[in-house]
């Protein structure tokens, strides 16, 4: 069925196609669709508790027998700059003022934590069949305590030299994550954006790199897209971008309504939201900020200026300062439940596959 399986034999899946792991986009509700289509479920954790984690993952088990890929940040944490967050407040100032609203109002800082010793401790009770880093990997202890939990490790590679080292340091799985994939940058040895390959120049060479099966990621929203992958080497693909419309999606109405208007080029890589390159569909702050903004506080601070301005635009239907994370595929994403869209893909691309075979 599929031309290489070490993947699906390895994660015992029904076929090659994993979840992106996009955290406030995708909940139990849409990773349990993904299973019950073939694919490989996952949990984004970085904004998560260490209880909310637990009961998202007991909530897949509860509905579906399959296995269960949970994800984490591995950023090293920096602590907020009262004056650089200041700046940033005055920065965003006229669009506080345009909303009513006090740039000095007090908001809860912005929430995403690396990997740790609590979330190492829950896998280690979980025992999930695969545990996904993004940003490199944890720390030589806790990767140890990962690994002996029974459970596989996958990480993301966005230039051949982290993929090399991601193998070198216990990687079983690795993700090439090419310049067009939406969300964060998971580059860990470089902070130079301008030098990322595209996926279709990515993954051969990290084919050719390292011995482990690798996942493409990236511009991939059908099945020639999946195709494709394969030709170059990949043992299976992660898609995200076209997933974001499904019905059990958690993005806003108002995202929503923004994504299905975007095209081919409505997206741009920006520091402006969170303080770290993702890649994103444009929004007014993008571009009227940045997009890549030397203003911005480091990784995730900046975020928390945009909490107020989100919710009062939302509140008027507007995206101007939402997250928007999506890759250069996002206009081929389709308004079909998870499920439906796992197989969709599936069948469409071992229909190319045949056709290409003559």
């Amino acid at each position: 069925m599929w031309p290489d399986r070490r993947l699906t034999d390895l994660l015992k899946i029904e076929h090659p196609i994993l979840l992106a792991p996009m955290a406030s986009a995708i909940d139990a509700e849409i990773a349990i669709a993904v299973a019950q289509g073939g694919g490989l479920p996952s949990v984004p954790c970085a904004m998560l508790s260490v209880e909310k984690a637990r009961e998202q993952v007991n909530i897949i088990r509860q509905r579906v027998a399959a296995p269960i890929n949970v994800n984490f940040f591995c950023h090293r944490p920096v602590e907020a700059d009262a004056s650089r967050e200041a700046g940033w407040r005055q920065r965003l100032a006229p669009y506080y003022r345009e909303m009513g609203l006090d740039p000095a109002a007090s908001v809860n800082a912005a929430s995403r934590a690396p990997f740790d010793a609590a979330m190492c401790e829950l896998m280690e009770e979980l025992k999930p069949e695969v545990v996904s880093f993004h940003f490199g990997l944890p720390e030589p202890a806790l990767l140890k305590r990962v690994k002996a939990a029974g459970c596989l490790v996958m990480g993301s590679a966005t230039i051949v030299k982290e993929a090399i080292w991601l193998e070198a340091n216990g990687s079983d799985i690795i993700i090439a994550q090419g310049a067009e994939a939406g969300g964060h940058r998971g580059m860990f040895l470089t902070d130079n954006i301008a030098h990322q390959p595209g996926t279709f120049a990515l993954v051969p060479q990290v084919v050719d790199a390292v011995k482990v099966p690798v996942v493409a990621a990236g511009g991939i929203a059908d099945g020639r897209g999946i195709a494709a992958a394969f030709a170059l080497g990949a043992a299976g693909v992660q898609i995200g971008s076209a997933y974001l419309r499904c019905p059990e999606s958690k993005v806003s109405a108002v995202a929503r309504g923004a994504l299905a208007q975007a095209s081919d080029d409505s997206t741009v890589i920006t520091n402006v939201m969170t303080g770290r390159p993702a890649r994103g569909v444009a929004n007014r702050a993008m571009r009227e900020v940045g997009p890549i903004s030397p203003d911005a506080p480091a990784f995730p601070h900046a975020a928390t200026a945009f909490v107020l301005l989100r919710q009062a635009a939302e509140k008027r239907g507007n995206a101007d300062f939402t997250n928007l994370w999506a890759g250069q595929a996002v206009a081929m994403g389709r308004e079909l439940p998870a499920a439906e869209l796992t197989r969709s893909l599936a069948e469409a691309a071992q229909a190319q596959m045949r056709k290409l075979a003559g």
